[in-house]
């Protein structure tokens, strides 16, 4: 069987007249008779009945001519698919990021791209900066929103743009304001600060964000007292919330609203957090082509 053979049943079963089906088909009538015919031998069944005065469908004919239908229209859709997929217009998008990234700019981004292109599927992905790049790297995303790291250099395979550079505040129990153990919720002296224990990523997990977080202890003269570390950014503001101790975090995490946390400003000159767009260099998918056209406008 073949594609014609199907086009070619389908118009006979839709006008029930061989004359007018060749019409259509521009083609005359006796290859059109011969083609029907070879594919009822191939089916082992007959699909019209015919007599001089009419032709009608079989059973089968009748049954298995939606199938036939559906499948010439999916066929006849697949060039204009592919130009769709082409302009990156429809497909997917494999994007991952860190859980900070949910309170910053991941919204927007989301929101913009599906209202551009409502055909392509997002598919997200969260996950830490140190697990993001090896898959990266490997191809199994398309792009990633990543803290970068300070210490070393991206893998060379890998493109970077930066999104957005913010401060970090102190995410603080409300209690402790209540009870003055914190002076003020206008700002967290540094006193303040290197007083409290401090919830914070392990190392392993967010390098870059510990890194930041205990460099800023040790430019205030002190070490930081971590008294609980956590993975995900919401179970540290819990925790933070039942008064275990303070967290630092990006000044976006504002748009996380927790009972019984507050978030106040660090006095001085506050360390900034960077959070940057990465993809794998001269593989760029035309979905990823407009994604990263989007982050361009800001």
């Amino acid at each position: 069987m073949d594609v014609r053979q199907f086009r070619h049943f389908a118009a006979v079963a839709e006008t029930l007249h061989f004359g007018r089906a060749a019409e259509r088909l521009r083609m005359t009538q006796p290859p059109l008779s011969q083609s029907i015919m070879a594919l009822e031998k191939e089916l082992g069944a007959a699909l019209f009945v015919r007599t001089k005065r009419n032709v009608r469908l079989t059973p089968l004919g009748e049954q298995w001519l939606p199938q036939v239908q559906e499948a010439l229209a999916a066929l006849d859709a697949l060039p204009a698919a592919a130009r769709r997929m082409r302009d990156g217009q429809s497909g997917y998008l494999a994007l991952s990021f860190v859980s900070t990234a949910d309170y910053s700019v991941l919204p927007s981004l989301v929101r913009r791209y599906s209202q551009a292109y409502p055909e392509v599927e997002i598919r997200l992905f969260e996950a830490t900066s140190d697990v993001q790049l090896p898959a990266l790297v490997e191809g199994e995303r398309h792009a990633g929103i990543i803290i970068p790291p300070t210490d070393q250099p991206l893998p060379a395979a890998l493109a970077y743009r930066r999104l957005l550079r913010e401060p970090l505040v102190a995410a603080v129990p409300s209690a402790w304001i209540d009870e003055g153990r914190i002076a003020s919720d206008a700002v967290l002296s540094a006193d303040e600060l290197l007083a409290s224990p401090l919830i914070l990523f392990p190392k392993h997990v967010a390098p870059n964000f510990h890194d930041l977080v205990t460099g800023h202890y040790r430019a205030l003269g002190g070490d930081a007292h971590i008294a609980q570390e956590a993975i995900q950014m919401q179970t540290i503001i819990s925790l933070v919330s039942s008064g275990l101790g303070v967290a630092l975090v990006p000044a976006s995490l504002r748009n996380l609203a927790r009972t019984g946390v507050t978030y106040v400003p660090l006095a001085g000159t506050a360390p900034e957090l960077e959070t940057g767009l990465a993809w794998r260099k001269g593989e760029i998918s035309p979905t990823l082509a407009n994604f990263l056209k989007l982050t361009e406008q800001g």
